[in-house]
């Protein structure tokens, strides 16, 4: 399917790399060309589009919809210019359920004739790149001590910064750098996605937000561990060390408030709920602290209603909200772009999985210019070269991928 899709200039593939992490709907979905498709900012555009659709439809939201969500704009450009949101309806629609491919498009035949035929080149690591990142450490550690200030006094009391990590004159094949990053790094929300000469190569393990008939869930992501997978008992170690750790179940908690907030917003009064609390869940790489809000849907919320309340996701900004995303943009050197937006499906029924672009490659084939983008919640408490070390961490997949170390 991977070899096969690449001949278009707008696609979503979407795997779950076999996890069964509930609730589970799809294994594998991939929409291929767009038979109509819609590239706005405008969020009751959108909610017209999807509505005219009644069938599957895919896209993604960048970090740069804030403008116009909470109408704030961004100081910065990004380099990689996905649009602030895009959707389409696929022209050839592919599920994978366990063994059984379905496919919808005018020849089924033909297309898996097609897909049967397709290969994807295995091509080696890119040779003579150069990866570079726009804050040194001491620059990083300046600019938390900075906003551990803005904490003291009050502004705010969490707040996730990201650094960018990029290379220029970059020439990869896009197929063959997704098949290594998810070989590397088999997470629940990979996406491989591209919006004509831009890319993005996302092995993400978070749920942004899912939508099942009238109940609404999140799954924020805050509490990371670095395992150790030659050693099983001290793994065990590590994986309880998380579990227990003051400091991420801190984050973790402000973080829930924050989406259950969120979801109070569009949700029926009192139905809002956390199914699970710093719930401890094992990658390849890490171990990740997970918790699970829901809540029923009012009947006259509409998609740009969601997203007014929700978007963008409190674990990739921080608390308050508003407040945070002024600091994000004023600290951190690089403009996000589709990084921590989110990219998935609306179904015919109108239920819809969206995961977090984080753990993600970012590519503009026109330009060369490949980024990267990695970040941690920043509390009172939190140490800044134990912080500087974490964001190493959540980036050494993609430096294997890319390095080949």
């Amino acid at each position: 399917m991977l070899g096969w899709v690449s001949r278009f200039s707008i696609f979503c593939f979407l795997d779950n790399q076999d996890y069964s992490l509930e609730p589970h709907l799809h294994d594998c979905l991939l929409g291929a060309g767009a038979a109509t498709s819609i590239n706005t900012d405008d969020l009751h555009a959108l909610d017209d589009f999807l509505q005219a659709q009644k069938t599957w439809v895919f896209g993604h939201l960048s970090y740069d919809l804030k403008a116009s969500v909470h109408g704030l704009s961004s100081l910065r450009e990004s380099q990689i210019n996905f649009p602030p949101a895009f959707f389409f309806r696929p022209a050839v629609f592919l599920r994978l359920s366990g063994n059984v491919l379905t496919i919808t498009a005018d020849d089924p035949q033909a297309v898996y004739a097609e897909i049967e035929a397709a290969v994807i080149t295995d091509a080696p690591p890119p040779e003579g790149l150069v990866l570079e990142q726009k804050l040194t450490r001491e620059a990083y550690i300046e600019k938390l001590g900075r906003l551990r200030e803005h904490i003291v006094r009050g502004d705010c009391y969490e707040i996730n910064f990201c650094q960018e990590f990029f290379a220029q004159d970059a020439h990869i094949d896009p197929a063959s750098v997704f098949s290594r990053l998810v070989e590397q790094s088999p997470n629940p929300f990979c996406a491989f996605y591209r919006w004509h000469d831009q890319y993005l190569i996302c092995a993400s393990p978070e749920r942004y937000l899912m939508k099942k008939g009238s109940r609404l869930l999140s799954q924020p992501m805050k509490g990371t561990q670095a395992r150790d997978t030659a050693d099983a008992a001290h793994d065990a170690e590590l994986r309880e060390g998380l579990r227990r750790s003051a400091k991420d179940r801190s984050e973790n908690v402000m973080v829930v408030d924050l989406v259950r907030n969120d979801l109070s917003r569009v949700c029926r009064k009192g139905s809002v709920k956390v199914e699970e609390l710093f719930g401890v869940y094992t990658y390849p790489l890490v171990h990740q602290m997970i918790s699970t809000i829901t809540g029923e849907l009012e009947e006259s919320a509409r998609f740009s209603d969601i997203l007014q309340a929700t978007f963008p996701m409190g674990s990739m900004t921080g608390a308050p909200k508003h407040r945070v995303m002024e600091l994000i943009d004023r600290y951190e050197p690089s403009a996000r772009g589709i990084f921590s937006g989110a990219v998935g499906y609306i179904d015919p029924e109108g239920d819809f999985d969206f995961n977090v672009i984080i753990r993600s490659l970012m590519y503009n084939q026109t330009k060369r210019y490949l980024s990267w983008q990695v970040g941690s919640g920043i509390t009172f408490y939190s140490n800044a070269e134990a912080e500087w070390e974490e964001c190493l961490i959540k980036g050494a997949a993609i430096r294997k991928v890319l390095l080949g170390e």
